[in-house]
């Protein structure tokens, strides 16, 4: 469970989050969207710990993030797994090792990786190319190295950033089959899109940012409604290449 109690960052003058409140329970697939500099990054960044709270709380499992101890924050990390854009692999590791590494880092045995990096591989349907390195598979199979590399630890949640926004849109639907499947599995996803299309066919909860307000949370949300219309020219540009925007 995550609940953010009155959470408000501040950069500057600048708002990051101001006053938010919400309560994600576990095993929700919960999209987050909005404008640019909107505050979805700041709401992030603030459950990872990787910036401090200006005042609020945000409770993870039990415990309040904001007051944990520097020693404490990699293994509160450690309990999420990270999916980003860019997808950040080790050139110099084969896909297998780009999974391992990660089960390397927290500790866990050999025996343990053996079995279990092939069975997330499997799971995320890349298993032909484990002995391959990154330069040598597709963007979308890389996607998957890194998502089997995030769940391959069994974190508890899943937070995904814009994890389709560099794929053609046949991989990206495949990404997010894989995403409603790890989900199904019981892992908590949080994902940041600018995507309508997605977000307007999935029917999954919605959390609009605004202005580092949110300014909706529908359970079976859309992507933009009419009130948007001063942002429209902005998801327009982002979105109208792949004839996404919605018309709602």
């Amino acid at each position: 469970m995550i609940e953010y109690k009155g959470v408000t960052k501040y950069y500057g003058e600048n708002i990051g989050v101001d006053g938010v409140n919400c309560r994600i329970e576990n095993g929700e697939f919960v999209f987050l969207v909005g404008p640019s500099g909107s505050g979805k990054s700041t709401f992030v960044k603030l459950l990872l710990k990787l910036i401090d709270a200006d005042a609020g709380k945000i409770m993870y499992n039990g415990y309040d993030v904001t007051k944990i101890a520097n020693r404490e924050i990699p293994r509160h990390r450690r309990s999420m797994g990270i999916v980003f854009q860019d997808f950040s692999l080790l050139p110099k590791k084969t896909v297998a090792e780009n999974v391992a590494f990660a089960m390397e880092i927290v500790g866990r045995t050999r025996r343990s990786i053996r079995r279990q990096v092939p069975q997330m591989l499997d799971l995320v349907g890349i298993s032909a190319e484990a002995d391959k390195f990154p330069n040598q598979i597709s963007i979308g199979e890389q996607q998957r190295v890194a998502i089997a590399r995030a769940i391959v630890n069994n974190p508890s949640i899943l937070i995904a950033d814009e994890p389709t926004g560099n794929l053609d849109p046949e991989t990206g639907w495949e990404i997010m089959r894989l995403l409603e499947q790890i989900n199904r599995r019981g892992t908590t996803v949080i994902m940041v899109t600018h995507s309508s299309e997605i977000v307007n066919a999935m029917g999954k909860r919605v959390i609009a940012i605004r202005d580092g307000r949110i300014e909706r949370d529908e359970a079976d949300g859309m992507y933009m409604h009419d009130y948007y219309d001063d942002y429209a020219d902005e998801y327009a540009d982002e979105t109208v290449a792949e004839g996404e925007v919605s018309e709602r």
